[in-house]
């Protein structure tokens, strides 16, 4: 994990001041380091009977997509309000300074589905979460979570119920 943790660049007050944004840019442009982070993601769930990979907008999706592929499933884009074809169903969910709406389409997911839910970052949490309401909506089951980053010190892991598994790779 170490030579994955040296392709995050933290830049420092951003997008506010206080703020260290992880910046996953420079390992998505490292071939080799993009492969060993998917394969870390891949490798807890081997064996799971993963059939689809929900990806939360938008580095999720880089992420998911990949992950997607390694496991043998199909993709599933959760996306901000306004972005995918109706029908959709949707969900609310507070963040630090407001709210916002995480949105699914109505037949992305069989009910029963084996589903992954994977993010670029788990900060407080409340994404994750709707994430996970989203696909409770839909009748699938829900196998656990992935994220590439999680900032420990917001304990947004606290958000997330037991009984489903949750997976960081690097830890800040």
């Amino acid at each position: 994990m170490h030579e994955l943790a040296a392709l995050i660049r933290a830049v420092p007050d951003f997008p506010r001041a206080g703020v260290v944004f992880r910046d996953v840019t420079p390992l998505l442009a490292d071939a080799a380091g993009f492969a060993r982070c998917i394969d870390a993601l891949a490798e807890p769930w081997l064996g799971h009977g993963v059939q689809a990979v929900c990806g939360i907008e938008a580095r999720g999706f880089i992420f998911g997509a990949a992950l997607a592929h390694k496991l043998g499933a199909g993709f599933v884009p959760l996306r901000k309000p306004g972005k995918l074809p109706p029908p959709v169903i949707a969900v609310d969910y507070q963040l630090e300074y407001g709210t916002d709406r995480l949105e699914v389409q109505r037949n992305a997911i069989r009910p029963g589905e084996r589903v992954l839910l994977v993010d670029d970052v788990l900060a407080t949490g409340g994404t994750l979460a709707a994430a996970r309401v989203l696909v409770g909506q839909l009748d699938a089951e829900l196998v656990g979570a992935s994220v590439v980053i999680e900032l420990d010190a917001l304990r947004g892991r606290e958000r997330w119920p037991g009984g489903k598994p949750l997976h960081g790779l690097l830890h800040y």
